[in-house]
């Protein structure tokens, strides 16, 4: 029997001494990233231009490292504020910790080289070599084409400084392991031409990140199987629950029944940025989706999107979009 309770104890120990090094090993040596590339963005003109509209209309890096005016539809933008960050994004959202965007003027990103802000935008990883959560959404900007990345940071380059110290995200246990293992290498892409309808609308879906939000997500990582199939829950301070539309192509549930023209149109009646809205009540409905800066996109570019969702598989998910706070409700 002694001999039996020595072999456990040494057994335990052995696992727990195994455990250790693993954990160790993801928390210390991961992520095991590749150095940034050596480079240097020339401003151009081309690229500044297509840095704005790639950043403010499709891939919306504005409208998380900024703060949103929440007493108007959809929430637009607050000027001053325009890429300072400090937005937060925590459990409260389904997320496993408190992750707060970082301030991504040149007062944020100024101590960042070319090549280290291009290796943190495509793969997860800062400039210490720390892992990011895919809240910002890596992957997708990982399989963009490079010189689309480079427009954007030109871009943001050219914003006006804010000095807003940012304090740092806190992952919860056991994210704060897992989290040093999603940085991921970069998997560009060249972008299509227009006229390659279907691949360029596919290349644009992936760079507005539609999938993130219309798609139902576990802790913070979308279901693969259900995307596009809406339905992921956004709660507001009131209490208030909003639920992403079903954009895949059902029929009964999503877009399936929607034409090219009135899906651009859709998007297009936010297009008037000068348009202020009725003041919404905390306990009204509310929509997280930037209309007013989505609306800025082609219509070319929406209508290829349109298209390119039109061929996903259609799931049957009828989406309730808005559940009001209990009375008296509100966190």
């Amino acid at each position: 029997m002694r001999k039996l309770v020595r072999i456990l104890a040494y057994v335990t120990i052995v696992l727990m001494v195994v455990i250790v090094a693993l954990l160790s090993y993801v928390k210390f040596a991961l992520p095991s990233a590749e150095p940034a590339p050596d480079l240097v963005i020339e401003p151009t003109p081309a690229r500044l231009e297509r840095g704005k509209y790639l950043a403010t209309s499709v891939t919306v890096c504005i409208d998380c490292h900024s703060k949103r005016d929440w007493k108007q539809f959809s929430g637009p933008l607050v000027m001053g504020t325009i890429g300072q960050g400090g937005e937060r994004f925590d459990q409260s959202m389904g997320l496993p910790g408190v992750f707060i965007s970082r301030n991504i003027t040149p007062h944020g990103i100024g101590r960042y080289s070319d090549g280290e802000l291009f290796r943190a935008i495509t793969t997860g990883v800062t400039k210490e070599g720390r892992a990011m959560f895919p809240l910002m959404p890596f992957a997708y900007y990982g399989r963009m084409d490079p010189e689309d990345i480079y427009s954007i940071i030109a871009y943001l380059r050219t914003l006006e400084p804010i000095a807003n110290e940012v304090p740092p995200s806190v992952p919860d246990f056991p994210m704060n392991f897992i989290i040093n293992t999603l940085p991921q290498k970069a998997a560009p892409t060249k972008k299509p031409e227009p006229s390659e309808l279907l691949a360029y609308g596919a290349y644009m879906t992936n760079a507005a990140g539609c999938a993130e939000c219309h798609t139902q997500a576990n802790k913070g990582f979308i279901i693969p199987e259900l995307i596009y199939g809406g339905g992921r829950e956004f709660p507001f301070a009131s209490g208030g629950i909003v639920r992403s539309s079903n954009i895949t192509p059902d029929r009964e549930t999503g877009i399936g029944n929607w034409t090219e023209e009135q899906f651009v149109s859709r998007f297009k009646a936010y297009a008037d940025t000068s348009y202020r809205s009725p003041e919404i009540h905390a306990d009204e409905f509310n929509s997280f989706m930037p209309w007013t800066m989505y609306a800025q996109m082609s219509t070319e570019d929406l209508a290829a999107i349109y298209q390119y969702l039109m061929t996903m598989k259609p799931i049957q998910n009828k989406v309730e979009k808005y559940k009001a706070p209990a009375a008296g409700g509100g966190h």
